[in-house]
């Protein structure tokens, strides 16, 4: 069955079904008021009644959609665009009269509120409570429940109110979760879990798995119980398949606003800040103590039991051996503060310059040696 248009008070006629919501065209009058009345500074240059139904990439961009310049490496691609309008910075040299500019000092921004305007957040199925579901007696639910068919909710987990939980997933006995929680498909929280509210955790991640917890005995590795667990603050989102070990004893820790990309690991034990950032393929060993506002390039690997600052940045592919100060930047393998490791890159690639001339320099050695040689013997 198509979806039904429906009408919005604020937004107008638009459609209404499960993804994304694609609303009717606005006009660039109305993003202007829009972006001005979340307080953004920024100046309309162009027809104020063209229409706008779709943000898209300049590249891909065609008559009735939006695009934006936050990169200036992108420049090139306003002269191409076929967008009816984008959004650039207040400086930024535009020589098209046919192609509308919004300008304001932050256009990432900008245009993130664009989006959010025109195509709203996703929107879930709607199941209620699942009849398909299995629930536990003794689990509790909140109001506005939102569970499909598939999932397993066990014994004495506790759900808050308009919780939204996608087929396939697993809530192991014990688990906690606050309000306004999406889990999509797949994901598994092991015992005793707790997710503060407005977490989201997308398809195929686990949460509170047995962490690499043996000891050695007798040239054997015995497998130590892992009784503790994980607790993700409020507003964290987790990408696709990942993990987060439970602890040992005691808790594994994703602080309040944290974000992370799609396959991370974290070890038991770990204790990662505030508004945090994580990039794909990350992988923190356990026991580590992670900062507030840290960021974790794509790759970044971090050895156990260190202390990682506030603020501090930890580049692509970083192998991290030792603690790194707050606000600190650091590079390469293992990983050292990033001027450091730019002079090594550096002269890593002289190397073949260096050791022709060192070649030269031993050739030009032999050859004094040799005439000093014949000079004593006569």
């Amino acid at each position: 069955m198509a979806p039904l248009p429906i009408y919005h008070a604020r937004r107008g006629w638009g459609i209404a079904a499960a993804g994304f919501n694609f609303w009717m065209a606005k006009t660039l009058d109305s993003i202007v008021q829009c972006l001005t009345s979340a307080g953004m500074t920024c100046r309309l240059q162009g027809e104020g009644n063209l229409q706008v139904s779709r943000v898209n990439t300049l590249e891909d961009a065609g008559a009735g959609d939006i695009s934006f310049l936050a990169n200036r490496k992108y420049s090139r691609l306003l002269a191409s665009t076929r967008a009816t309008a984008v959004v650039a910075p207040m400086e930024e040299e535009i020589a098209r009269p046919d192609l509308a500019v919004i300008r304001t000092p932050d256009p990432y921004a900008a245009i993130t509120r664009v989006v959010v305007e025109l195509h709203g957040y996703r929107r879930h199925p709607r199941w209620g409570l699942d009849r398909r579901a299995s629930v536990a007696d003794s689990a509790r639910i909140g109001a506005e429940a939102n569970i499909a068919p598939g999932v397993t909710i066990g014994e004495r987990v506790t759900i808050g109110d308009r919780v939204t939980i996608y087929p396939g997933c697993f809530l192991a006995p014990g688990c906690t979760l606050g309000q306004d929680v999406v889990l999509y498909p797949n994901v598994v929280l092991y015992e005793d879990t707790v997710l503060g509210h407005r977490v989201t955790i997308h398809a195929g991640s686990v949460i509170g798995e047995d962490g690499l917890g043996y000891a050695p005995v007798d040239g054997k590795w015995v497998k130590i119980p892992q009784v503790g667990h994980v607790e993700v603050a409020d507003d964290v989102e987790i990408g696709a398949n990942c993990t987060i070990d439970r602890a040992t004893l005691g808790q594994t820790v994703i602080g309040r606003g944290t974000k992370f990309s799609n396959l991370i690991a974290v070890g038991h034990g770990t204790r990662i800040g505030e508004h945090c950032l994580l990039v794909a393929q990350v992988g923190v060993a356990g026991s580590v103590v992670v900062g507030n506002n840290v960021t974790m390039a794509g790759q970044a690997g971090v050895v156990g039991h260190i202390i990682i600052g506030d603020r501090a940045t930890l580049g692509a592919k970083a192998g991290v051996t030792n603690d790194v100060p707050p606000g600190v930047t650091v590079l390469g393998q293992p990983a050292v503060p990033i001027a450091d490791c730019k002079r090594q890159v550096a002269s890593l690639h002289r190397l073949p310059e260096m050791r022709k001339r060192l070649k030269e320099l031993e050739a030009e050695v032999q050859q004094l040696r040799k005439r000093l040689e014949a000079d004593g013997q006569r």
